[in-house]
């Protein structure tokens, strides 16, 4: 596949899938390939991504899996994803970057809808509500056997970010069949990949699908340069 035109618009594509499935690891081999081919690229994840964000993210990430009203958990969630919109992802397409942003309103939706049982009307109204407009250009969902992929998570563990990793296998697995959902409904944009296949294949497949997506961002006020 030919290197992405460095001089192209600018383009915002997400990461998601559960715990352990290696969005980090994959947005890094990602984001190394882009530089290389000369493409301005912003790496960031979610909650956090901005310094207010990042002191949201300790509320989310930190203690036990009662700790949070599944509402609160939200509206935590939201309130991070303004500020790290305002703040880093719109600004970086401004100035015509892309943004590489491991986890977005996928898992918002596979989450605390199908995870936690939230009402999903209200979920994407909320979600629209914050993004005004904005959606990522491609996502790429990482599928693993949570099984699998809660051991993978445990070997890393170190940070004390592990209030959803406790959280019961059937958890797990109902957040796995919620980004699955959301990948047939919306297959053109959302593309799913083995995320059980060795890193280097999965990058492999990552950089075919990121070259599938072709289209050019529409002007709207997202995209406005005078903001």
């Amino acid at each position: 596949m030919d290197a992405p035109d460095a001089r192209q618009t600018a383009r915002f594509i997400t990461f998601e899938g559960g715990e352990g499935a290696g969005k980090s690891t994959q947005l890094r081999l990602l984001a190394a390939r882009l530089r290389a081919a000369g493409v301005t690229v912003v790496e960031t994840r979610e909650p956090g991504g901005c310094p207010m964000a990042e002191k949201l993210r300790a509320l989310l990430v930190t203690g036990g899996p009662g700790d949070l009203d599944p509402l609160a958990e939200c509206f935590l969630l939201l309130a991070a994803r303004v500020e790290h919109l305002r703040t880093v992802i719109r600004p970086a397409l401004a100035r015509g970057a892309w943004v590489l942003c491991d986890r977005f309103s996928l898992s918002t939706l596979a989450y605390q809808g199908a995870g936690r049982g939230m009402d999903t009307g209200q979920l994407l109204a909320m979600n629209q509500w914050v993004q005004q407009g904005l959606e990522p250009e491609r996502v790429i969902v990482l599928d693993l056997d949570p099984a699998v992929g809660l051991v993978r998570a445990a070997g890393r563990r170190g940070s004390g970010e592990t209030r959803f990793e406790s959280e019961a296998l059937a958890f797990h697995q109902r957040v796995r069949a919620g980004f699955l959902q959301w990948a047939s409904a919306d297959p053109v944009r959302i593309r799913v990949i083995d995320g059980a296949m060795d890193p280097e294949q999965v990058a492999a497949a990552v950089w075919e699908e990121v070259g599938l997506a072709r289209r050019t961002f529409l002007t709207g006020p997202v995209y406005d340069k005078t903001e």
